[in-house]
């Protein structure tokens, strides 16, 4: 038993370091994803031994305190999204007024066919905007009774699990399709404006994740959002940032992002609303998002139900109240902040004014 502690205790203290060093092959940053299962194997090692009368107590003390230290640093990166942290986003309350911003993201999962599922619950949660990621031109067939009701669309539909539709009640202007990382990896980038004139920035992305089947590195995913994030810095109106991110919460790579860009997480403080994946509830971590800027305050955040996918839905519901919304405090952004970003971005030559600005 003492050897299969040891052994255990080994791999999980290797698993728990390995995301601190800067590669990006994807056998290193996939550890960023399972903080919340290694905390808990953690925890699991540490009571397991003590329940046993071992030969070398000391021994046993110096496992404890590897588990237990392993466990408090999984726990420091994934204690913001928790409801016992400090929310970053205020809650709306119902004497402020203004413009309301309903977002769905939704990955249907490209072989999915139960496309009535997310069209029922469309009509359900009636949102302003749907983004559907992994769309083919299957879904785009399956969807088409939306455009009854959004008149607004952006299609991209494409076969290799990457496809992208924005559909939209409120009127798109300036929507560009772009492909800033890779040739067959797009992004939409568009232009909100409300019936009261709000003029907000959208921007729509799905980026490969670090695995053996897609990216054997992380680096298109992080200059991505990097080059989204820097852009979006630079805007005066209102931004919001949505999609599959293909990366977790509490990721060095979102952080990162989240610096350089000054938006918002709503997630922060009020628990993980984790969506993916929706058949093993062991293995779920929040991979779907919606940044946005401080112009916004919250109505409601939540995940909706499976609809067939890997994913599930997710819903952001934003009150559009800059007074308040000014007192938010964005992550600090320094100058080591700034150096890693630079670098990511020149892996992969790529220039935050290479991304289409809405409006700009």
């Amino acid at each position: 038993m003492l050897i299969l502690l040891t052994l255990l205790s080994s791999v999980l203290l290797l698993l728990t370091l390995a995301p601190l060093s800067h590669c990006r092959y994807w056998w290193v940053r996939v550890w960023d994803f399972p903080r919340v299962q290694l905390l808990v194997i953690a925890l699991a090692l540490a009571l397991t031994s003590s329940y046993y009368e071992l030969e070398s107590t000391l021994w046993v003390t110096l496992l404890q305190f590897v588990t237990l230290g392993c466990a408090a640093y999984q726990l420091l990166w994934i204690y913001p999204y928790t409801p016992f942290a400090r929310k970053q986003v205020k809650d709306a309350r119902p004497q402020w007024s203004g413009t309301t911003l309903k977002v769905m993201v939704s990955n249907v999962l490209t072989p999915n066919r139960q496309a009535d599922k997310l069209l029922a619950l469309v009509e359900q949660q009636r949102p302003d905007v749907l983004v559907a990621v992994e769309t083919d031109q299957w879904w785009e067939d399956q969807l088409k009774p939306l455009e009854q009701h959004y008149p607004w669309v952006i299609r991209c539909p494409q076969d290799n699990l990457y496809g992208m539709h924005v559909y939209s009640r409120i009127a798109v202007r300036d929507a560009k399709i772009q492909y800033l990382v890779d040739a067959e990896i797009p992004s939409a980038h568009l232009l909100l404006v409300t019936e009261e004139g709000t003029e907000v920035s959208l921007h729509c992305l799905h980026p490969t994740p670090p695995s053996p089947t897609e990216n054997d590195v992380s680096t298109d995913r992080d200059a991505e959002l990097v080059m989204v994030g820097k852009s979006v810095k630079q805007r005066d109106i209102p931004v919001i940032v949505t999609g599959d991110m293909n990366d977790v919460a509490w990721s060095r790579s979102t952080r990162l992002f989240l610096k350089v860009s000054g938006l918002m997480d709503p997630r922060r403080g009020r628990g993980m609303f984790s969506t993916f994946h929706a058949s093993y509830p062991f293995l779920r971590w929040p991979l779907d998002h919606v940044f946005h800027s401080k112009h916004f305050v919250l109505k409601a955040l939540k995940r909706l139900p499976s609809i067939g996918s890997d994913h599930y839905p997710f819903y952001v519901e934003l009150l559009y109240h800059p007074e308040q919304g000014a007192e938010q405090q964005e992550l600090q952004h320094n100058g080591a902040d700034e150096k890693l970003a630079r670098e990511v971005l020149h892996t992969v030559a790529g220039d935050e004014k290479h991304v289409h600005r809405p409006g700009g």
